[in-house]
């Protein structure tokens, strides 16, 4: 397919600073204003009017925090004022938040309980996080059909709104089945490209790509650029889980700023990270590169969960995928620091390894480290957490005005990412360590996520903004999911409101479940 540039539609030609792109997002972003009236449900059944006095409001912005109140009538925010100047209906609740901030509903922008929703539709977990929308189908897998997920989600009902994208994977894999490992034809990129249209037809805002994973370790960038501009003509987002991480980390970081180039729409690099010691101190490399494309009128960010681990299939370790080869095997063990720093997970045929690291299990079983890896492929792999990376990295891109705040948790998550990731950026990182303030770490999880998503009634404390809030004490907000313990219930979260209708109070859900599937207009 012949290449073709549409630096036209590149949203942030000439790029505005981060700051000017927030203040925007108050008022719409361009095309993404209709985005955000057309995907928003109406208010929920329950939407009471609330006044809130005394907070510390941090609107979201970036801004600094202020002393305000706060009124929500009909699923809306209908005025932000200073205190005691706000006329407020004899009817409404009064809530005095003296001590606590008030901030947006926090989005994910990259959660994995795609599935475990439909078990857990009260996401626990999540509320005590303050998240309020999360976005499923990253990493190139996604539900399909959209429509169809979309509309269990409907009728579900959760404590969340739920968005998805369109994965690269999903559609590759129902084109080229059991042929994946290779180059598809352009028969098959034409396919593809069929399926992503229908994709975002029906709600996707954007498309993944999981360029680490089968089946779209096989593809070409051509393919890629193909089907992203596909989601460019519906005004998506391409979101890309590299094909590197560690040793080739640069290239891919180009090859996504590439798809972006060449297909004509915003980039966002999932969980970005320098993943083992052979490129531990990179990230200002990583983000020069981020800072030149938009620099140059490309739309590039990032997103990150704030651990030095990550978490995958034990399968990512050998990346020729010879898994049975000793040679190779013993390469990616090394690579990754040894077997001290891979910490087994969900290994089905003997549950009581998982939590262990490979280094115990080979001494269990006298073994060494390779033959344990070994047979743990041959018994089915497993999941894994891998200790590999270093935490002045986190810092770097923490504090950069490019990443934004993402779990690629979720629901039972194994890593304590899926249970901890919002409060221990504002209690670790911003609270306890300064490496970035409140105010910013509270714009990295709701009105840069609300941007990229090109969602403009929510992410920013406004008059007319959807009534997700998020209430919390900024002295006791922090994670307590650990490695050991991933699903340990975070702290500090004091009541999350999601379309007006409190669904996070006293440390549990309240039982609402005003949660509606978000659909992007195709």
């Amino acid at each position: 397919m012949p290449d073709r540039t549409k630096h036209d539609v590149v949203r942030g030609r000439g790029h505005p600073s981060l700051a000017a792109l927030i203040l925007a997002a108050t008022a719409g972003f361009g095309a993404a204003h209709e985005v955000g009236a057309q995907a928003t449900p109406d208010a929920p059944a329950g939407a009471a009017a609330v006044l809130f006095t005394n907070a510390t409001i941090v609107d979201g912005t970036g801004a600094p925090g202020y002393a305000g109140d706060l009124l929500i009538e009909a699923g809306r925010i209908a005025a932000v004022g200073a205190p005691g100047s706000i006329d407020a209906p004899p009817s409404a609740e009064r809530r005095d938040l003296s001590g606590l901030v008030l901030a947006p509903g926090f989005i994910d922008i990259h959660n994995h309980s795609t599935t475990r929703l439909f078990d857990s539709p009260l996401a626990t977990t999540q509320l005590a996080q303050g998240i309020t929308t999360l976005v499923v189908g990253a990493d190139g897998s996604s539900p399909w059909a959209i429509s169809d997920y979309l509309g269990r989600i409907d009728e579900l009902r959760p404590t969340v709104d739920v968005a998805t994208l369109v994965g690269h994977g999903t559609v590759r894999g129902a084109v080229l089945e059991d042929e994946y490992r290779r180059t598809a034809t352009d028969a098959e990129i034409a396919d593809m490209t069929v399926r992503v249209e229908r994709g975002m037809r029906e709600g996707a805002f954007g498309l993944s790509s999981g360029l680490e994973y089968d089946p779209g370790f096989y593809s070409s960038t051509g393919e890629l650029i193909a089907l992203a501009r596909v989601a460019a003509d519906h005004g998506g987002f391409y979101m890309s889980h590299m094909r590197d991480e560690e040793e080739g980390l640069l290239d891919a970081v180009d090859e996504a700023i590439r798809i972006g180039r060449e297909a004509g729409l915003p980039v966002q690099i999932s969980h970005i990270k320098a993943g083992n010691a052979s490129v531990w101190g990179r990230a200002p490399d990583v983000l020069e590169r981020i800072r030149e494309a938009n620099e140059a009128g490309l739309d590039v960010t990032a997103d990150q969960y704030p651990y030095a681990a990550w978490q995958s299939g034990l399968a990512i370790v050998v990346r020729s995928r010879m898994f049975s080869n000793p040679d190779s095997v013993a390469k990616g063990i090394e690579a990754a620091g040894g077997g001290s720093r891979l910490q087994i997970v969900a290994f089905e045929p003997e549950p009581e390894l998982n939590g262990l690291r490979l280094d115990e299990i080979a001494r269990l079983k006298e073994m060494t480290e390779v033959e344990a890896y070994m047979w743990i492929m041959e018994n089915g792999g497993s999941g894994l957490i891998g200790h590999t990376m270093n935490e002045d990295d986190v810092d770097t891109f923490m504090a950069s005005e490019w990443v934004m705040t993402a779990s690629d948790g979720g629901v039972r998550s194994a890593h304590p990412r899926g249970a901890g990731t919002f409060p221990r950026v504002l209690g670790h990182y911003a609270r306890e360590r300064g490496v970035l303030t409140l105010e910013r770490a509270v714009a990295r999880a709701t009105s840069m996520p609300a941007r990229r998503l090109g969602l403009t009634d929510r992410g920013v404390l406004r008059a007319g903004a959807r009534a997700d809030l998020t209430i919390f004490d900024p002295e006791r907000v922090i994670d307590r999911s650990t490695f050991d313990d991933g699903t340990r219930q975070a702290t500090g979260i004091e009541s999350v409101w999601l379309g007006g209708v409190e669904t996070w109070s006293a440390g549990e859900p309240t039982g609402a479940r005003p949660g509606r599937a978000l659909r992007r207009p195709g």
